[in-house]
């Protein structure tokens, strides 16, 4: 059901070279770019009118209007499953517990006397949110976007989902329930890369964002991508993917449960497994059969996932070989489930989040673990972070320096400046000491 690499016996390549073993999707946001270039300056010069036409070509309903009544909002929480309105307030308390605490204080430096730098860090003003409506629903979503924001203190914010032919038109009721529950009452019934342009250039309804974040598919990311530098952005969010770094230790039916969870979200998901077992490795493949067999989307979805070029087990000759693999690979989400797990894991440089330990699957992040689920994919965590409080941050620095604090570094200002042949800087300094510097 899944596709083998051995990478035994010969010493593994060093960067890109072990990166291109090693399975990845197909996922190329610049051919799509060209195809959302025209949906977003359609947005931009026509505005709702243009978000209700899209509505209707991609999403087969007709608005007459994109914003949602409060009073869907309202209705969309009563009526609500108990049983998953207290899991949604389980996972938005957690997430609070978590994102809390990384918020930032200003920090005052004494470099010299009377010369101080101060940083202070500055919400973003206002940001759109985004939460998919396609093959499934993530009310998770919205918790793990608007979560952080709230606790980064900005100030105004926006979400946007996909309408829904089966709810009136109206985005998933799951969604405009946890909308309710966080308390933002600003939503829009938009999907695709023409939410993301609403957000960027403003329409009659909605106000401009200063930042758009959420995942979504292919053609969200290429929204992204061709709005970089006018509005920021999380990331360009891709494929999701799991990575088991295992040893003969591991339980294959909770590895092989692993994989499909992930497989199920999409046919281009990766599911890939890096061990040094191969009984572990034969194990996994035989327990695939039967819970492949025995859950929900299996030829839509985890199939073509599991099968894939995306997919696949990575055979090492040892630990030291896995945690390469890994590095080289950089998942969004990384399990450990070898021994002494906390201890490997504490040596992974690349992941966008690590799962240590048998009791720690992935989808307890997705939920409830109170980490954001929001994370770097395509390789992307070997530089960059997940979603946090500091991604809707900006840190400002305030310079005070008194004059006698100035007159001490201005003879090494000048030398600079000269040295850079910017004279102009240097004569900035000079003008407030009368055209002579102290030192000089």
């Amino acid at each position: 059901m899944i596709s083998r690499i051995d990478l035994r016996g010969d010493a593994l390549p060093e960067g890109p070279a072990l990166r291109a073993l090693l399975p990845r999707a197909d996922f190329d946001v610049a051919a799509a770019l060209e195809k959302v270039r025209p949906i977003c300056e359609d947005v931009h010069h026509r505005g709702d009118a243009a978000l209700i036409e899209y509505a209707e070509k991609f999403d087969g309903v007709r608005l007459d209007q994109v914003r949602v009544p409060a009073a869907a909002l309202k209705e969309a929480l009563a009526g609500l499953d108990p049983v998953v309105r207290e899991a949604l307030e389980e996972s938005i308390r957690r997430a609070r517990l978590v994102h809390s605490a990384q918020r930032r204080a200003p920090h005052t430096v004494q470099v010299v006397p009377g010369g101080k730098v101060t940083e202070k860090w500055v919400p973003v003003e206002r940001v759109g949110l985004y939460a998919p409506g396609g093959r499934s629903v993530y009310p998770s979503s919205v918790i793990m976007n608007a979560v952080p924001a709230q606790e980064a203190g900005v100030g105004s914010m926006a979400l946007a989902s996909p309408p829904q032919a089966d709810f009136g038109g109206l985005p998933h009721p799951t969604i405009l329930a946890a909308c309710a529950l966080l308390g933002i009452d600003e939503v829009y019934a938009v999907g695709g890369a023409q939410a993301v342009a609403m957000f960027a250039y403003g329409t009659e309804t909605c106000a401009p964002a200063n930042m758009v974040t959420g995942p979504g598919n292919i053609w969200v990311a290429a929204a992204k991508r061709y709005f970089t530098g006018r509005i920021g952005i999380d990331t360009e969010a891709g494929p999701t993917e799991i990575a088991v770094l295992a040893d003969d230790t591991a339980d294959p039916a909770h590895v092989a449960s692993d994989l499909i969870s992930q497989a199920e979200h999409d046919p281009l998901a990766a599911a890939v497994l890096v061990t040094d077992s191969v009984a572990l490795a034969d194990a996994v493949d035989k327990e695939l059969v039967p819970q492949v067999a025995a859950t929900k989307h299996v030829e839509d979805r985890i199939v073509p996932a599991l099968q894939g070029r995306q997919s696949a087990i990575v055979l090492v000759d040892g630990l030291e070989e896995g945690l390469r693999v890994v590095d080289a690979y950089g998942a969004e989400h990384l399990e450990i489930q070898t021994a002494d797990a906390a201890a490997v894991a504490d040596r992974v440089k690349n992941a966008g989040a690590i799962f240590v330990g048998p009791w720690a699957p992935v989808s307890l992040g997705d939920y409830c673990a109170g980490s954001n689920h929001v994370l770097p994919t395509g390789g992307c965590a070997c530089h960059s972070s997940g979603l946090s409080v500091q991604s809707f941050l900006r840190g400002i620095h305030i310079v005070d320096y008194t004059r006698e604090a100035l007159a001490d570094v201005a003879h090494h200002v000048v030398t600079l400046a000269e040295a850079e042949d910017l004279p102009a800087h240097g004569a900035a300094v000079k003008a407030r000491f009368g055209w002579k510097v102290p030192g000089q």
